[in-house]
Parts: structure tokens; sequence; C-alpha cells
């Protein structure tokens, strides 16, 4: 097994209410999972430019940079596209939800946050994302076998 496989899936968790952050990394708890935690907007692209997560949870209203700017940086950058973001809102209005899709989302919790369901969702995002990420692997495996010289 590589590092790569054997190393537990990162999840950064993004909220500017310090309650809500708590909470949401105390459900994780029960997910074999690194948790880590950004204040804002700000801290988080930092954060994952630093040390890309394997999913993200993000808050939509937060001061200086909103959750849809925050999505919208995470999937225009082709190093972090592929991070899936679930947007963690209060926001239940059909506009909203056409922003955060607009904005990237994979998908969106309503808050107050359901934690069978936050967890459910995170286990099929990390799923999803470690399938992505060993089909990656073997695509480019396979396409250097293909450009060794044939005997």
């Amino acid at each position: 097994m590589s590092h790569e496989e054997t190393q537990k899936p990162k999840v950064l968790v993004v909220d500017d209410n310090l309650q809500n952050l708590e909470l949401i990394l105390a459900y994780l708890e029960d997910i074999d999972c690194e948790s880590l935690s950004a204040a804002g907007g700000q801290e988080a692209l930092e954060m994952i430019q630093n040390d890309p997560p394997d999913l993200v949870l993000l808050d939509v209203m937060m001061p200086k940079i909103s959750g849809f700017e925050v999505c919208k940086r995470i999937k225009n950058n082709p190093e972090t596209a592929d991070i899936p973001v679930i947007m963690v809102t209060a926001l239940s209005e059909m506009g909203d939800i056409e922003r955060a899709i607009n904005s990237g989302t994979d998908d969106f919790l309503s808050k107050p946050v359901n934690k069978w369901e936050l967890l459910a969702r995170v286990r099929t995002m990390l799923k999803l994302k470690h399938l992505t990420d060993q089909l990656e692997r073997t695509l480019l495996y396979l396409s250097e076998i293909e450009q060794l010289p044939r005997q």
C-alpha cells in the first residue's frame, strides 16, 4: 500500500461561527478522518493551497469572502478543482441554491445540520474522492506504460 492509501482523508471545515465549527468537528469524530478547521474564507483558501484536503465543508454566509466565492476559487483552480465541496447553509431560497450550484458546489446541507445526514454525505464524498484519485493514478500509470518502447 502506498502512503496515500494509508493516510486518513482530510476534511476542512470552514465556518466563522465557532459554535457551528465545534459542532461539525464533534460530529466528524465518528468518521476515520483528520479534521481541520478555518474561521473564514481567506484562511481556508490558504490552507487549501498549502495542503489540499480531500473534502471541504463550507459555510455560505461569512464576512469578507462568502462561501460562494471560496467555492468558485476552489473550482476555478485546476490544482484544487477536484476537491469536493459541501456547502453548509441556513439559506433555503431557490436563488441561493442556484448560486451554490453555479459556484461549483458538489452538495449542500441545511442548518441546523443533522448529524446523520452530515456523516452520510461526508462518507459518500470521501469515497468518491478516493475512487477518483485511484482512477487518476491508474490512468497516469497506463499512459506511462504506453510511452515505454515496445519489444
